[in-house]
């Protein structure tokens, strides 16, 4: 049975304090929800409420950032969430026998708590991880290519605490993403990034046109290229299927003023990423995204 949610009323000085933390990150709702979550262990509705007085943006969009990232939650969860994408390339790879293996070894059902209150389980329909399938999310660290032989040492690793090891990185999650012009995929599983499959692009300075591979951790600057980049310097990105330029619709980041390239998410959406070495700046987009 699904363990009762905790209804613990929540502080609302301390949302407060999380929002003036972020007054200057224009456009960092995730972050700031990411936050609070990670105080209050689910999003209150109060919480979105003043979330969206005090940044600006309308009450739905911040409701739907909330419910489009299943790392996000309206309710209590256990304390520890387990997340199984069911998504097409993880379906086609055995993520039902994954899911199956983790409703056995927890007692529950996805979408139930343990009894415990120690593990909430869910399933999804997409991480933005289709090149890793089949995907299992635990506490917010991606594990790749799931065996069922693996879930029992998972769930152990998930009960004990999972270290800050270098396979999880606070507040970035991994997205996959294709052409915005052509459609295909722009993942390149063959050269890593940050310890994943990165994405595969062609950069265009004013004296030379090369590959470069990009980090696909939403929040990552991290990217490599075979013409030397100086931080600081302004590029183009291309498709290397269409050689069609990557443009943001004049877009500028909100973090050093340079152009953004857009991609279009798999599964809807798109993200925008700055075009200076080393800037961090990143916009999504999710108006296009069907709830």
């Amino acid at each position: 049975t699904a363990h009762p949610p905790n209804t613990d009323a929540v502080d609302p000085q301390e949302i407060q304090c999380i929002l003036a933390a972020h007054r200057q990150d224009r456009g960092g709702v995730i972050a700031i929800l990411q936050e609070i979550q990670d105080r209050c262990g689910y999003l209150p509705e109060q919480a979105l409420r003043t979330v969206s007085a005090q940044t600006g943006r309308s009450l739905v969009d911040v409701y739907g950032i909330a419910t489009f990232y299943r790392a996000f939650s309206l309710v209590p969860r256990g304390r520890h969430l387990v997340c199984a994408c069911m998504g097409t390339a993880c379906h086609v790879r055995g993520a039902p026998r994954i899911v199956d293996e983790l409703e056995r070894q927890l007692g529950i059902q996805a979408g139930q708590t343990t009894e415990d209150g120690q593990f909430t389980l869910e399933t999804v329909n997409c991480l933005g991880a289709c090149a890793l399938g089949p995907v299992v999310v635990i506490d917010g660290r991606y594990f790749s290519k799931v065996r069922t032989a693996e879930v029992a040492a998972l769930l152990e690793q998930g009960a004990a605490g999972l270290d800050k090891s270098a396979g999880e990185r606070d507040g970035t999650f991994p997205i996959a993403v294709n052409c915005p012009r052509c459609h295909h995929s722009l993942m390149d599983e063959g050269t890593h990034v940050d310890g994943l499959p990165s994405i595969g692009l062609s950069l265009a300075t004013k004296v030379t046109v090369c590959p470069c591979h990009v980090s696909c951790l939403y929040g990552s600057a991290s990217m490599t290229c075979e013409a030397e980049i100086r931080e600081g310097d302004v590029f183009d990105l291309f498709c290397p299927r269409c050689h069609d330029l990557l443009a943001g619709d004049d877009e500028a980041c909100d973090d050093c003023g340079a152009p953004m390239a857009s991609l279009a998410i798999q599964g809807g959406g798109r993200v925008s990423v700055c075009q200076r070495c080393g800037c961090h700046g990143r916009r999504l987009d999710l108006e296009c995204v069907n709830a």
